[in-house]
């Protein structure tokens, strides 16, 4: 008696049924052997992004356009942008569209960060933090008094749903909104009288108890169980004490990832003749108590500065840079995904994605990538790139 099976290769391949005769036992094991090899194949080629099924996942959007940061309230895509506003994503149209404003109050299109949730929009600009008001559909400004003008310029967002509460990174200054309260409270982060450490630059929100502030000149830890004025609620990471494994003149902190005991750092690149070790860059993997594993151009990264980093699975992905040192200028290298099991770096290879990276958002289906001339999606099918819910 004769049977058949079939399995489809993927989405392009939904036409092509593949039938297994079985004339005897092994010949059937013999197939079946066969196929799981073939799948497996498949399974694991997407990190370098060259299969043919890949470009069916990837689009890209506002070409022409830098790309300064990328959020979601939950339900929609938001993007700060270098010259068009801020932008939403309908995904009806699949368009990216500018916010419809009948006041047309937004008096600023450059921004650097963005944060949002379900009834604000917060955008920070070289200005103030602008404010919109989904439900009134309105713009309102605030600026800020402590460290003057440059103070303005608000280089990180991070929304804290736990404590419903905005975290504001200032060039200089660290500031709280707290939602409930409608309160804005500053906060001075200087160690040892070293203002840089007090330059925010990045925010990330780990779980419901800790925050972390990255600075041009170290890492904060912050337990949201104190009040930041307390100095026992802190923690500072530079490269003393054998942090960062005290490489470099002193760190600079771009980015911030998580998974599971592990924090991904991520550090910028930049020195001069004079100071040819002032910041080294690399990204550096964090075990929380006192092992940092690092990744360079020595161990196989095409750049040692970091812009972005985000997490998908058994995945870090990384957007890197490297500083030149002649021109005092930064050039992209693209992005590599790191395999946070075995360390594993491959580049992500497509010619629709620019060198020049400035973030990357994850949604949980889709990662998207900001770059210095457009938005691009890639539409994360394959199993092994999906966040596990386990791993959080």
């Amino acid at each position: 008696m004769k049977s058949d099976m079939q399995f489809y290769l993927g989405p392009k391949a939904k036409s092509q049924k593949i039938y297994l005769f079985r004339f005897g036992s092994l010949t059937m094991k013999f197939f079946l052997i066969m196929n799981k090899l073939i799948l497996l194949i498949i399974f694991f080629s997407f990190p370098s992004f060259t299969t043919a099924q890949s470009a069916d996942y990837l689009k890209t959007y506002l070409s022409g356009t830098e790309v300064t940061a990328i959020c979601s309230d939950g339900q929609s895509i938001w993007a700060a942008t270098n010259g068009k506003g801020i932008l939403k994503y309908s995904a009806a149209s699949d368009k990216f569209e500018t916010l419809p404003n009948s006041d047309n109050n937004l008096q600023q299109n450059v921004f650097y960060s963005i944060a949002a949730n379900n009834q604000f929009v917060w955008a920070g600009s070289t200005d103030g933090l602008f404010i919109y008001d989904k439900k009134r559909n309105y713009w309102t400004k605030r600026k800020f008094g402590l460290g003057g003008q440059l103070s303005n310029w608000i280089r990180s967002l991070a929304y804290d749903k736990y404590e419903n509460v905005l975290w504001i990174g200032r060039f200089m200054y660290l500031s709280k909104y707290d939602l409930k309260t409608r309160r804005f409270t500053d906060y001075d982060l200087t160690i040892k009288g070293d203002k840089k450490t007090n330059t925010i630059k990045t925010i990330a929100i780990d779980g419901d108890s800790l925050i972390w502030f990255g600075t041009e000149a170290g890492l904060h830890k912050y337990n949201t169980s104190k009040n930041l004025n307390d100095h026992s609620s802190r923690q500072f990471y530079d490269n003393k004490l054998n942090f960062f494994n005290g490489e470099g003149e002193q760190v600079s902190i771009s980015a911030v990832a998580f998974e599971g005991n592990n924090i991904w750092i991520g550090t910028d690149e930049f020195f001069t003749k004079e100071k040819p070790e002032f910041n080294v860059g690399g990204i550096y993997k964090f075990n929380r108590k006192n092992d940092w594993y690092k990744f360079d151009v020595t161990n196989g990264l095409p750049g040692n500065g970091v812009t972005a980093l985000a997490r998908t699975g058994n995945y870090i992905w990384a957007a890197l840079y490297q500083f030149g040192s002649s021109s005092k200028e930064i050039y992209g290298r693209g992005i590599v995904l790191i395999n946070r099991l075995t360390n594993r770096i491959t580049p992500v290879r497509d010619n629709r994605i620019p060198d020049l990276i400035n973030c990357l958002y994850f949604d949980g289906t889709n990662m998207w990538i900001g770059t210095e001339s457009n938005l691009v999606k890639v539409e994360l099918k394959n199993k092994l790139a999906l966040w596990n819910k386990k791993d959080k």
